[in-house]
């Protein structure tokens, strides 16, 4: 369960990492174009380093907390702001960042490791049926969807893929794994989360976007896990988990609308000057 818990938590600081460089890289091109630029390239970097990490907690640990966790990465998006950006953070935004991370302690204590189980045939069914409409939804609703539109197709997209990796965990070995027809709605997923995310940032606030799709990726997963794949609370933690969930998730919200939210034409500035900072031209000539 440590191990599971270490791999959630570091998924949840490579999003934030990654949020902050695509919230950037939004400003410096829009619609396809954005998707080749240096940094929304190295922002998919991050997000499959994330990505990875996710799915060894997702082999051990309950979607309803594996996907808290990682909502939780706005704490890391509003201290990624104070350094990069120098936007101070409210003195609320600190208090929600300790009171998320409580509830996510007692939403770890009130699941428990509990290993992938196998779902049924008609489950597996609706998400591949799932996965292929959702991508339809995107593909029709890219060029003019609002993005608040992206930003609600993203969270159900990384929902449903966190819903199918954690039902084909049960294969055994990695081919087992990935010869499952759950891959179909976790790759249409996938792919509706990271390019509704980016087009969603485009011309929304990162703040406002990350609290869309973090609330999603909290509540619809984690239903359909106590729902349909076996996951649990343990007996007498249903009432503190559940409270644990509503104040994770409003902490989140608070934090999102906090000034760490906003990025503006100076996120950019600053974020060039770190990325030239590091750039391997000057790492050589030192």
């Amino acid at each position: 369960m440590t191990l599971a818990l270490v791999c959630a938590v570091a998924a949840a600081v490579g999003y934030a990492i990654s949020t902050l460089v695509q919230a950037v890289a939004t400003k410096r091109a829009q619609g396809l174009a954005v998707i080749v630029t240096p940094l929304a390239l190295l922002g998919f970097a991050i997000d499959g380093a994330a990505w990875l990490s996710s799915l060894v907690a997702l082999d051990r640990l309950p979607l309803f907390v594996v996907q808290a966790i990682q909502a939780s990465s706005l704490i890391g998006v509003v201290l990624g702001a104070w350094w990069f950006f120098h936007l101070a953070p409210r003195r609320i935004d600190l208090v929600m960042a300790g009171v998320v991370t409580a509830a996510l302690a007692v939403l770890a204590i009130g699941a428990g490791e509990q290993p992938a189980t196998a779902p049924a045939t008609v489950f597996v069914t609706a998400c591949v049926v799932a996965g292929v409409v959702l991508l339809g939804v995107f593909l029709v609703a890219y060029r003019r969807g609002p993005s608040i539109l992206m930003a609600g197709l993203a969270g159900l997209g990384y929902s449903l893929a966190a819903v199918a990796a954690r039902g084909s965990h049960h294969g055994e070995g990695l081919l087992a794994t990935i010869a499952q027809p759950l891959v179909i709605p976790l790759i249409c997923g996938g792919a509706v989360g990271v390019l509704g995310y980016l087009r969603s940032l485009e011309h929304g606030s990162p703040g406002a976007v990350a609290a869309i799709v973090g609330v999603i990726e909290v509540v619809v997963p984690g239903a359909i896990g106590l729902s349909f794949l076996g996951d649990t609370v343990r007996s007498g933690w249903w009432l503190p988990v559940a409270a644990a969930v509503l104040v994770a998730i409003a902490g989140c919200v608070v934090i999102a609308l906090g000034p760490a939210g906003s990025f503006g034409e100076e996120t950019e500035e600053a974020l060039s000057d770190e990325m030239d900072a590091i750039s391997p031209s000057q790492t050589v000539s030192g």
